[in-house]
């Protein structure tokens, strides 16, 4: 499938977006304030516009990092953690977040702060978030903020996020030989649930990183565990949330999400980055084309009129709610696919890139 053929509209972003950040969710295509937002899919969505703006370099994508970026420092509290749930009101209803949501904000700072075409007032105020959040990675306990963490803490480069990468990876290593058995089970707890292809995605960029062996095997071992599971009868169908996967049990059908297409094009990518391996980054472009209908329902999940990306599919076929999470997996998949694929077509044949004036953007070759 030609990543590069299908027309990417970037409409729906700003449609779920106002004057304060991305609505968390939407009543099929509406936006519903009613449900507020989250520091978590903002955190996502700087990652995403920082990503769109590198891709395209167009003005109204660095003024959506400005915007994301303003809610994730309004979200940091006095302690350098994050507060997540916001109403519509602009109250925050907790004052500390979730492990993952902090493992994400990391990560969308870490990006942000080395990117190579952010304006210097942004990557100084990333620093400053960064730095008041950095004291707290330590001390996270589950496993996917850790892995969040770690991939935030990658792209630094100094002694003392390196201290830390390589602690979160320790104990992400002790996780994966505390619960593995044989080669039934080489996974880090005793099912699967939500985002698993996150943890060895970290640990590949940890290895690249830090250069420990360990790191890479484990990581190896647990993506091809992964895949055992997920990619069946030619195509990705990740593990249902209406159950999960419990250990010596079969793994529940549905409701597929689209997080875990993003993430598991990701990890796939890394294992590539890590290893040359071909064989990974055709396991990338399986993953991201669940999203164009190679999948269990065999129906595009993104929608042609808004731009939008269902938020997953159910027994009964896609779901037509349009989210936030939905659309920003799918938006940072393909941009961090789109370079390999990019690349490639470079090889064959002459290419160019032609961006619309309006909204649409379509890569034509």
């Amino acid at each position: 499938m030609d990543i590069l053929a299908k027309k990417f509209d970037p409409a729906h972003i700003f449609r779920l977006t106002d004057d304060t950040g991305m609505f968390q969710h939407a009543r099929f295509s509406v936006p519903d304030p009613s449900e507020g937002y989250t520091a978590d899919d903002n955190a996502r969505a700087l990652l995403m516009a920082v990503m769109l703006y590198e891709q395209f370099r167009k003005p109204a994508y660095l003024a959506l990092v400005y915007l994301y970026l303003g809610f994730v420092l309004h979200a940091q509290n006095e302690t350098g953690k994050f507060r997540n749930f916001m109403t519509y009101s602009r109250q925050f209803i907790e004052e500390e977040e979730s492990e993952d949501c902090f493992g994400r904000c990391l990560w969308a700072l870490g990006y942000t702060l080395t990117s190579p075409i952010m304006p210097p007032g942004i990557k100084e105020a990333c620093l400053h978030a960064y730095k008041r959040a950095l004291t707290h990675a330590q001390d996270l306990i589950w496993p996917r903020g850790q892995a969040y963490a770690m991939i935030g803490l990658s792209f630094i480069g100094n002694p003392e996020a390196d201290c830390l990468l390589s602690g979160l990876a320790a104990k992400l290593v002790s996780r994966f030989e505390q619960y593995t058995g044989e080669k039934d089970w080489q996974w880090f707890e005793d099912n699967l649930t939500y985002d698993n292809a996150v943890l060895p995605w970290s640990l590949f960029t940890a290895y690249r990183r830090l250069g420990q062996d360990k790191l890479l095997c484990v990581a190896t071992a647990s993506l091809e565990f992964l895949d055992r599971i997920t990619f069946r009868d030619s195509f990705y169908r990740p593990v249902g949330c209406n159950g999960w996967l419990v250990r010596g049990t079969e793994a529940a059908l549905y409701d597929e999400q689209p997080i875990e297409a993003c993430t598991t094009t990701l990890a796939h990518l890394a294992a590539y980055e890590a290893t040359g391996d071909e064989t990974m980054l055709e396991l990338a472009r399986l993953s991201f084309s669940w999203y164009l209908g190679k999948n269990s329902c065999r129906e595009c999940l993104i929608d042609d009129e808004t731009g939008g990306c269902y938020d997953g599919i159910t027994p009964a076929g896609s779901n037509g709610n349009q989210g936030a999470e939905s659309i920003i997996s799918y938006c940072i998949a393909y941009l961090s696919l789109i370079k390999y694929e990019a690349f490639e077509k470079c090889q064959q044949c002459s290419v160019t890139a032609d961006i619309t004036d309006n909204t649409d953007i379509n890569l034509i070759h």
